[in-house]
């Protein structure tokens, strides 16, 4: 007899990351994917990776998180929809149950959970500028000819590091090359664009904030070895990077479809074969003027969202309005 899983999607601005778990919640396999401008067509291709494993086996209950969940979650058939700061709450407790601060950096936002006796008691996302995240070092990565893994490394080899602007990606990308070209080591100045991404993280997300250990550090971001090191000087204490760090928010989707229970919703991971597009329109009935959006797979309209008044996804036709 096959045995039954549990689909996580988490889709950013960023990246895409699939997570199949078992009824344990223990990771079967992750995929972590560029969503590239393009959040259908990565969910397709992860679905497509995962089929080769799991297309046999049943899929008990998917779950959707993530800034493109309303619209991932239509075009999968999600059994549940979730905020990021919930699935990756829920993913940091399954990981270490007595967690107390999660910090959350990805490709175009950051955030911050406060967690105390099991609950998120307090949160802060900053969405409005890419300041301090994830876009932003691979950014000035890509600029100074360096992987990921080769900035972090930089970092840590430094002497003094060298103050640069944090609070705005333009100044800080300016300071840096002003820097460069006053002779400083690449080196010092790329623990001081690590040491200005955790002051502006600590300035914004985390003001007013009660920071307390055991602090686990989430997100792509987290695989930065000098933006770690700048956060435990500040805080004076050592902080966990989670062995999943990367696909917490889909893991987190994942656990909170497992605990809704069997639902079966999910479409299948035929949906790598199939036809997806998006149409919008404005509702005429009434003075909101609505934006509403629908999903169509294969020729067949999924009842869509965006009205003020639930009448569309409750599969209200355009035709019939």
């Amino acid at each position: 007899m096959a045995t039954g899983y549990y689909l996580g999607v988490d889709v950013g601005s960023v990246s895409t990351n699939l997570v199949v778990i078992d009824e344990n919640g223990y990771i079967m396999k992750k995929i972590y994917l560029r969503t590239e401008g393009k959040p259908i067509l990565s969910v397709q291709k992860g679905l497509d990776q995962l089929g080769r494993d799991f297309k046999d086996h049943e899929i008990l209950g998917a779950g959707v998180t993530g800034s493109g969940r309303k619209l991932i979650g239509k075009v999968i058939g999600a059994d549940l929809v979730k905020n990021e700061i919930t699935a990756h709450g829920v993913a940091a407790l399954h990981v270490h149950p007595g967690v107390k601060t999660v910090f959350e950096i990805g490709g175009q936002d950051s955030k911050i959970i406060i967690i105390r006796e099991g609950t998120v008691v307090d949160f802060a996302m900053n969405t409005v500028c890419a300041a301090g995240t994830g876009s932003f070092l691979d950014q000035q990565a890509k600029r100074l000819n360096l992987s990921l893994e080769e900035f972090g490394e930089l970092a840590l080899r430094a002497q003094v590091p060298v103050r640069i602007a944090g609070r705005c990606s333009v100044f800080a990308e300016s300071d840096m090359i002003h820097k460069q070209q006053m002779g400083y080591k690449l080196e010092d100045i790329v623990a001081g664009l690590c040491e200005a991404l955790m002051r502006n993280y600590f300035n914004n997300v985390g003001k007013g904030k009660e920071i307390l250990p055991p602090v686990l550090f989430q997100g792509g971001v987290a695989a930065n070895k000098g933006i770690k090191a700048a956060f435990e000087k500040e805080l004076g204490y050592e902080i966990t990077i989670p062995e999943h760090y990367e696909v917490m928010g889909a893991w987190g989707a994942a656990l909170l479809a497992r605990k809704a229970g069997k639902k079966k919703g999910f479409r299948g991971f035929s949906l790598s074969d199939r036809e997806i597009r998006v149409e919008s329109f404005e509702c005429p009935d009434c003075p909101n003027c609505c934006e509403i959006v629908t999903v169509v797979i294969d020729g067949e309209a999924i009842p869509g969202w965006g009205g003020r008044c639930g009448k569309w996804e409750k599969g209200v036709s355009r035709a019939t309005g």
